[in-house]
């Protein structure tokens, strides 16, 4: 939220980068969103969502429990987030769905009020009312919590360690900072993602946290300069978009803080199955679609690290629920290993030596391929909650 001042030559220098970087996240937006509608253009949906530059269109939804599909038209000039939310927790997203394109979310949602939100973090959120109904009821009958005591127990012992080293992390961010050393804060920066990218699906859940430790500046209205652009991205583009440390300490105060309330929040959260079983196919599929063909980290360009953080963190949670799975369907168990490893040797794959490449270094059928492998896994994924966890 803080404004830094450069020298003007060193601005202008930032600002040409910026826009060759805007220009170049926005073809790959468009890439993986026609790729998304080419391999599926007929879709079908329960509703379509036509998202504008200030609001939905509905904004007012009613459909049945059970599960559901939207196909969100993204109707803007700007890339759109679409997300589903329960009090602060997100239920389900899309994100990068480029101007003129569209996207098909499905979801299984349980009777209750939600709450959707509309493009721009800023613009106003709509309604989702979702009714009872017997297919609803089916669905809530069928997880039990008999297998998943030794799983929901060792995953909520990692998020409290993984968690309390992102706070760390981000402590060791701070000192950098305040002590004005541009090499440390830029390497502090890059270590303080890896535990937060770990435990991000679970974390990413928390909107109104999210929201502040992690924005994204083509959400937000007013982009890099919009008071809401906070967190992890703020602290990157002062450090290496701008190469200074001055104006980053409130900043980077406030990434502890919000950081320290998510490690909190962590440890008292309610995780059931079927969150349990869902959260690794939902952030595969989040790569696959949003992080791999456009990029995360615009300034820093050191997302493959980041890509390896979060396959440690999908791999965690498969790790759990793998050999609950394989009492019950060791085909599709032995699928999620096999479609784990590919997306894990496609990582690999593009080292260079013992590095990893800046990102605008990876070729965009080397990022295809990636996202390929990553969307396989999430079908593979995708296929234990009709399987897992019923008596």
């Amino acid at each position: 939220m803080t404004d830094t001042h450069p020298p003007r030559t060193g601005l202008g220098l930032a600002v040409a980068a910026a826009a060759m970087l805007v220009v170049a996240g926005g073809g790959a937006f468009w890439y993986a969103t026609q790729r998304n509608a080419a391999a599926n253009p007929e879709a079908p949906a329960d509703m379509t969502v036509s998202v504008g530059a200030e609001t939905c269109d509905p904004r007012d939804i009613t459909v049945p429990g059970g599960n559901r599909s939207f196909r969100i038209v993204n109707a803007s000039d700007r890339p759109i987030e679409w997300e589903i939310l329960d009090g602060v927790m997100v239920v389900a997203e899309r994100e990068n769905i480029a101007p003129g394109f569209r996207q098909t979310l499905t979801v299984q949602l349980a009777p209750g009020d939600y709450a959707i939100t509309c493009g721009l973090l800023s613009n106003p959120r709509g309604t989702l009312h979702v009714t009872p109904s017997d297919e609803a009821a089916v669905a809530a009958s069928e997880v039990t919590l008999r297998k998943f005591l030794g799983p929901l127990s060792e995953y909520r012992v990692y998020l409290v360690l993984q968690s309390a080293k992102a706070v760390k992390a981000a402590e060791a961010l701070r000192e950098a900072i305040a002590a004005g050393d541009l090499a440390a804060a830029q390497a502090a920066w890059k270590a303080a993602r890896i535990p937060y990218r770990q435990i991000e699906p679970l974390a990413s859940r928390m909107a109104d946290l999210e929201n502040a430790i992690d924005p994204n500046a083509v959400y937000l209205a007013g982009q890099e300069g919009d008071p809401g652009f906070t967190g992890y991205h703020r602290l990157e583009y002062g450090l290496f978009g701008q190469n200074s440390t001055d104006g980053l300490a409130p900043v980077a105060d406030r990434l502890v803080a919000d950081l320290t309330d998510l490690s909190a929040r962590l440890k008292a959260v309610e995780i059931d199955p079927a969150l349990l079983i869902g959260l690794p196919g939902a952030m595969a599929g989040q790569l696959a679609t949003a992080h791999v063909p456009a990029g995360e980290n615009r300034y820093a360009g050191n997302d493959l690290d980041e890509l390896q953080a979060s396959l440690d963190g999908i791999g965690k949670l498969t790790g759990l629920l793998r050999p609950v799975l394989a009492g019950v369907d060791p085909g599709l168990e032995g699928d999620i290993g096999a479609a784990q490893d590919k997306a894990e040797r496609d990582l690999a794959s593009l080292k260079q030596g013992d590095a990893w490449p800046a990102y605008d270094q990876v070729t965009d059928d080397r990022r295809q391929q990636l996202a390929g492998s990553l969307t396989a896994l999430q079908t593979a994924l995708d296929r234990m909650q009709p399987v897992i966890g019923i008596n």
